[in-house]
């Protein structure tokens, strides 16, 4: 799990480089890295491209489907409500996120997007693990 994360933290240096929010974020399938990515909303002036947005479009596109089924998201941060969204979307089995958000979180601190029982799809969620 640490290695993973640790990733993550790697990824979110690389955000952080560039003069943006540090968040890096990895995804992983039968323990393998299929995508990695980091926050890069100020570089392409893109208020969707938050670090787990862009991990999960490079695994859909290396997996070849948007259904990340089997996946475990690694994040330096508990994602924001448009980030669980995608989370959701993508059927991604797994979320390890490493510090809470107490502004913005959407999985535990101020929304839980995640466990909310009219959704037909739920994700483990291991939350603060860095903290």
């Amino acid at each position: 799990m640490y290695k993973f994360m640790k990733l993550a933290i790697e990824e979110g240096l690389k955000a952080y480089e560039k003069g943006e929010v540090p968040i890096g974020a990895v995804i992983v399938k039968d323990g393998e890295v299929i995508a990695r990515a980091h926050n890069l909303k100020e570089t392409k002036k893109d208020p969707t491209a938050h670090g787990e947005i862009l991990a999960i479009r490079k695994a859909a596109e290396k997996l070849g489907t948007w259904r990340l089924e089997n996946c475990d998201l690694y994040v330096t941060i508990e994602p924001c409500v448009m980030c669980a969204g995608a989370i959701l979307q993508s059927r991604i089995r797994r979320l390890i996120y490493g510090a809470r958000e107490s502004k913005f979180g959407g999985v535990e601190s101020v929304v839980n997007i995640l466990n909310n029982p009219g959704f037909n799809h739920r994700v483990e969620v291991f939350g603060g693990i860095m903290e």
